[in-house]
């Protein structure tokens, strides 16, 4: 335990019995931090030059080769190919992670489906394994041996020792335990302690969370998010999901918990959830409110009714489907500007069936979205639809591993 130093001016009666109080600032200690912090300014930025480093991480020159260097030598970061400038001199060649530094085994969890994948530093996905499941038709035992299928398939193909596993779940999660605390669509995985199961089948580091922040991050490393300081991911299909990235801080609440906006409440006298409240926005802004409201409009093949399908009739010049994809559109905009009026997300990252549909939906939520948020100075707020979600849950579900091991932030 580290002991509290004197107070500051007090008499010295010799050697202080409490020397190693000071060692918090010893040369080492900066070293790993001045370090942290340049592989911070890589992810947050992509590929960087030594002098760009240098001014980002405010950290000289001298200091930046001192830190680079060992990262070349260990094959963590290669040197780029030369970028073209109008400066006298050689030009820069940005800095970047080695695309054969040690992989990441980053593994899916939904209750449709296992997916995992061997993901590099990088980026880059190899070879995605996958495995049906069937919600709440799948036991444990099924469930579980998906998960080994998966996982051990793809770490039999890494080239090297995988710095762990991350896994990103369909379900509220409790972080500090490794457990999935409720996954209303399997509930037979409700009380899994998953992280402790998959270490002690697979010896290997394993870290979860929840299935939107996964995507979160891979947006913010890889994709629409980065450079962003407030955005936003949400999720909507069969369930609604959000995860937020507030300050430059991914957000979580106590344990991993959050992220389950689709149980605010957005009607006291709404339809019951599957959560047991009424009203929550999930009754009202995903696939079961589409297609149950597509029924009782008389729209044909309602119960396969999904966001493309009903973007494709309202195109046809069907006037049920496009009374109901107005109607959509509003009711995910409601819950989007709650959020926006409290937390003032300038982006939002639709994620999910949503993004299968039609410009015209997507130019419709936008509009909502205005139209019920009030007006303020910090800026306009832009909703935009993500792409290759698979991909992208796979890489911030190995974002979980890079992160812990380098010791950075999300």
């Amino acid at each position: 335990m580290t002991r509290r130093a004197g107070p500051v001016g007090a008499a010295s009666h010799g050697p202080s019995p409490h020397k190693d109080t000071f060692d918090l600032v010893s040369a080492s200690r900066i070293g790993e931090a001045n370090k942290r912090r340049v592989l911070q300014t890589l992810f947050d930025l992509g590929p960087t030059s030594r002098a760009d480093l240098a001014r980002l991480s405010g950290t000289n020159r001298t200091t930046i080769s001192g830190i680079v260097q060992p990262l070349l030598d260990n094959g963590l970061l290669v040197e780029e190919a030369p970028r073209e400038h109008k400066s006298v001199g050689k030009p820069p060649r940005p800095l970047w992670f080695s695309p054969d530094a040690a992989p990441v085994c980053a593994v899916t969890l939904m209750p449709n489906r296992v997916q995992s994948a061997m993901v590099s530093i990088t980026g880059e996905i190899q070879q995605v394994k996958e495995v049906k499941t069937y919600g709440k038709d799948t036991s444990r035992e099924e469930f579980i041996t998906a998960l080994k299928t998966c996982i051990g398939a793809s770490l039999a193909s890494a080239a090297r020792q995988p710095l762990g596993i991350g896994i990103a779940v369909g379900g509220m999660v409790d972080m500090a335990q490794g457990d999935i605390v409720a996954m209303n669509l399997a509930p037979a995985l409700s009380g899994l302690e998953l992280a402790r199961l998959i270490e002690n089948a697979f010896d290997l580091p394993t870290i979860i969370d929840h299935h939107p922040r996964a995507i979160l991050l891979g947006e913010r490393w890889f994709g629409q998010g980065r450079g962003l300081k407030n955005f936003a991911v949400i999720y909507t299909g069969e369930v609604l999901g959000c995860a937020l990235y507030l300050n430059d801080e991914l957000f979580r609440g106590p344990l991993g918990s959050g992220g389950e906006l689709g149980h605010i409440i957005v009607d006291m006298d709404g339809a019951q959830c599957t959560c047991g409240k009424h009203g929550c926005w999930e009754t009202i802004a995903t696939l079961p409110w589409l297609r149950q409201t597509a029924a009782a409009m008389g729209i044909p093949d309602a119960d396969r009714l999904d966001t493309q399908r009903l973007c494709e009739l309202a195109e046809e010049g069907d006037p049920s489907a496009t009374e109901l994809m107005n109607r959509y559109a509003r009711n995910l905009a409601v819950g989007i500007a709650n959020l926006q009026t409290l937390l003032m997300p300038s982006d939002f990252i639709l994620y999910g069936d949503i993004i299968n549909g039609s410009v015209r939906l997507h130019d419709r939520i936008e509009a909502d979205v205005k139209l019920l948020s009030p007006r303020h100075p910090g800026g306009k707020r832009h909703v935009v639809c993500g792409s290759e979600e698979e991909k992208t849950t796979l890489r911030g579900a190995a974002g979980l591993v890079i992160s812990k091991q380098l010791q950075i932030k999300y």
